[in-house]
């Protein structure tokens, strides 16, 4: 939905992911019509049970075929995705072992199977609301120590406020919620006497919300695994 920062892959973080995976020895499949489904986030936020429930329709079915009814896992190139796709299946009475895995867990598993090829001398990070919750803020720092030398999160980094699509609507949101945090990015740096190298996330509209505030592009993290990881 969304286009990769300038500068970053042609096709964001699942052109990464795909390029990830086939250097690791990864096969992976693709649901039929994947192009009509979504988590169905946009519509339980605001309320909206039929729109919701439309989606989830739509998305249940095509994963049991794509999973071979649960053999295979979901995983999903956004975290927050993740988590809205995972309450939409929960709620779901479908196949068991049907199940969820973000795609920065998934990656942090086949580091042992990826050489870097062009370390990163430092990073900053942004851990999103999603991955706090579903706990795989330390496997963002994993794929983050093992392509760059030095890794930073702000001591203020917290939600960035853009809950969807609030932020496009009113990005007055996200620039009074990432204030602090863009505050923290600015002292350190100030501190080095320099940039940091790449920022990077786990979620696009996180990183856009970073990006306005901050004035720093980032970048989905598996972006930045595929290029440190390039043959």
């Amino acid at each position: 939905m969304f286009g990769p920062e300038g500068g970053g892959h042609p096709r964001g973080a699942s052109g990464a992911f795909l390029e990830i995976c086939d250097r690791a020895g990864i096969r992976l499949r693709t649901p039929e019509r994947l192009e009509s489904m979504c988590c169905g986030t946009p519509w339980k936020s605001k309320g909206m049970t039929a729109g919701w429930e439309h989606m989830r329709g739509l998305v249940v079915p095509a994963l049991t075929e794509a999973t071979e009814g649960g053999r295979l896992p979901v995983i999903v190139d956004a975290s927050s995705c993740t988590e809205g796709l995972d309450i939409m299946l929960r709620s779901t009475s479908g196949p068991d072992g049907l199940r969820v895995v973000d795609a920065i867990g998934f990656a942090a598993g086949l580091l042992t199977r990826l050489e870097v090829s062009a370390r990163i001398p430092s990073v900053a990070l942004h851990p999103t609301c999603s991955s706090t919750i579903a706990g795989t803020t330390p496997q963002l720092v994993a794929i983050a120590e093992h392509i760059a030398d030095e890794v930073f999160i702000p001591a203020d980094a917290g939600c960035c406020g853009f809950a969807g699509d609030r932020g496009l609507l009113h990005p007055e949101l996200t620039a009074s919620a990432t204030a602090p945090e863009a505050a923290g990015i600015d002292a350190a740096e100030r501190t080095r006497g320099e940039r940091f190298t790449e920022y990077a996330s786990s979620n696009r509209t996180c990183e856009i919300g970073l990006t306005r505030s901050t004035g720093r592009p980032y970048r989905h993290i598996l972006e930045l695994l595929a290029e440190a990881t390039k043959p």
